[in-house]
């Protein structure tokens, strides 16, 4: 991996938002987009993480991955490809964590979209026009996002992306004190009925792979119309 954080610059010229947890569900996030009226020439998308497994289309994450205008952090589905091909994760208990799709593959495959997942940073920092965006899959384990900054990038680092991957301590306990330092925080991770606001912290995955909507959230500018499930 590269780099734990990844910094992106505001976008002038179109729109920013925000997907929930996929789960290898693309077509119904490509018709989302599409509703949208999505244009990626000027339009960027970022996700929470959690791409893949369970969902019917998963292996269709590597072409996802290389469009331009697409941003992901990594989540904890990710991080299960990369512990299984280091021995990390047992077979079966990544199969049964929805794994099955990556089993199937052949090394070579399972190999390049492994590199792919390490690629992806643990966090990502966007400037929107109403201050700074921070996107995390689990959740921000600290009181202020300078902190959790300055632990991703010390030699702490790996202790503290695990639990960003992982934890669920904010929304288990509806902590709402919020994280100083940043506008507002986009995670995924827990599935939710509808989105769900703790503080300055977004939950945003509504378990589409459960049958459910997918949400997608602005993260610049206003409103779209007509979008049932958006920020």
């Amino acid at each position: 991996m590269t780099s734990f954080v990844r910094r992106v610059n505001a976008n002038q010229v179109g729109r920013d938002f925000v997907v929930g947890d996929v789960h290898g569900c693309f077509s119904e996030l490509q018709a989302e987009l599409d509703r949208l009226k999505f244009n990626g020439d000027v339009d960027r998308l970022f996700s929470v993480g959690d791409l893949v497994d369970r969902g019917p289309e998963s292996a269709a994450v590597a072409e996802w991955l290389t469009r331009p205008w697409f941003y992901a952090v990594r989540g904890n589905h990710e991080q299960m490809a990369l512990d299984y091909l280091v021995g990390d994760l047992d077979y079966l208990d990544y199969q049964q964590n929805g794994g099955a799709w990556f089993l199937e593959l052949d090394l070579p495959n399972q190999e390049s979209i492994a590199a792919q997942f390490d690629a992806l940073p643990v966090v990502l920092e966007i400037e929107t026009w109403s201050g700074l965006v921070g996107i995390v899959h689990g959740d921000c384990p600290f009181a202020s996002w300078e902190a959790l900054i300055w632990e991703l990038e010390s030699d702490d680092a790996p202790q503290v992306a695990d639990t960003c991957l992982y934890s669920r301590k904010r929304i288990t306990e509806m902590d709402d004190s919020g994280v100083a330092g940043v506008s507002k925080i986009f995670v995924g991770h827990t599935p939710v009925p509808r989105p769900i606001v703790l503080g300055n912290v977004h939950y945003i995955d509504t378990g589409a792979v459960f049958g459910n909507r997918l949400t997608i959230a602005r993260l610049n500018g206003g409103t779209p119309r007509g979008h049932r499930n958006l920020l």
